[in-house]
């Protein structure tokens, strides 16, 4: 897709309009955030999605559509799995509840435009050097085997850990556990004092860039076009705040995320494996095409919501017979 840099500034331009709504709307004022208002605001971010792919569909063709869509999908679910440790996350510093979603709007942020830097790397790689290929679908593969194998595993989420970026932030920066309101720094008897607020907001911001380590060659498997990874990634991380508030409970119940994740992961993986022998040899090998992709990661999440939410019901059921005995 031959995007201008009139339309890429338009673009940043716009979704940086509907950040600064979002905030303003939504996320100035610190509350706690009902479910309806986070069912609204859900709605609202895919609704907005579907609205761009399908303007590309009308100024781009219907190859730039269907990769949009499949990049966006993927980045959702994969995101999905941020929101386990960002609860983790939001339980380690005792976060109140008013103030988890200005925390989430920032960490966010921080986010998107550390992609972007992921993103610009990646596509400068993908364009000088075809065996970036080989890496990024063997890193796929090794992934989806990594998920599998913390599925297997079942470790307890309580044993998660601070970075340790962050903990030599609390070390060599003066701070405070108190919080106060939405402010990042204060002074106390003279010093400076970074608040809580302002860890919390790294915490999370630097927890979805390794995330990203996964997602970005995930989408370049995708799709090569530098302007559908950037606006897959910023659509998918835009309503990820609200998402968060909304399935925070029903979180638990998606029992074969990780197995559905892995799937989606070791595909992607194959078919950058045998576009990049399509562009490095003389092999007629097959490619897979978007709409094959869009339908085996639909299909995936689709089979995985299924059988989490029969496991769960089947758990739950045992568990109550098991008490009435």
């Amino acid at each position: 897709m031959d995007v201008s840099v009139t339309v890429w500034v338009l673009t940043v331009v716009g979704l940086c309009v509907l950040i600064a709504a979002d905030f303003f709307i939504g996320g100035r004022k610190p509350h706690e955030v009902s479910l309806r208002e986070a069912g609204v605001w859900t709605v609202v971010w895919v609704v907005l999605a579907v609205l761009f792919g399908v303007g590309v569909l009308v100024w781009g063709d219907g190859q730039a559509s269907g990769e949009f869509f499949a990049g966006y999908i993927t980045e959702k679910s994969l995101s999905v799995d941020n929101l386990f440790v960002f609860v983790l996350i939001m339980a380690k510093f005792a976060v109140p509840s008013i103030y988890q979603q200005r925390v989430l709007m920032v960490g966010v942020l921080i986010a998107l435009v550390m992609r972007a830097v992921f993103i610009a790397l990646g596509a400068a790689a993908i364009n000088r050097f075809a065996w970036v290929f080989f890496v990024f679908g063997a890193f796929l593969v090794w992934t989806a085997w990594k998920f599998v194998q913390e599925a297997r595993a079942d470790e307890e989420d309580e044993n998660w850990e601070e970075g340790r970026l962050l903990k030599a932030i609390q070390r060599r920066v003066p701070s405070t556990d108190a919080w106060h309101g939405t402010k990042l720094v204060i002074r106390e008897n003279g010093r400076r004092l970074v608040t809580p607020m302002l860890i919390v907001m790294l915490a999370i911001g630097l927890t979805d860039v390794l995330f990203a380590v996964d997602s970005i060659p995930a989408i370049f498997g995708l799709t090569q076009d530098p302007y559908i990874v950037f606006t897959a990634n910023a659509f998918a991380l835009m309503g990820l705040r609200q998402l968060y508030f909304l399935i925070v409970g029903l979180l638990k119940k998606l029992v074969h995320l990780s197995y559905g994740l892995s799937a989606i992961l070791a595909f992607i993986g194959v078919k950058l494996v045998l576009h990049g022998l399509h562009e490095t040899t003389s092999l007629h090998v097959p490619e897979i095409s978007t709409p094959v992709s869009l339908g085996v990661i639909c299909g995936v999440l689709v089979v995985t919501t299924l059988t989490s939410l029969a496991a769960t019901r089947r758990a739950a059921r045992q568990a109550a017979e098991k008490a009435a005995e």
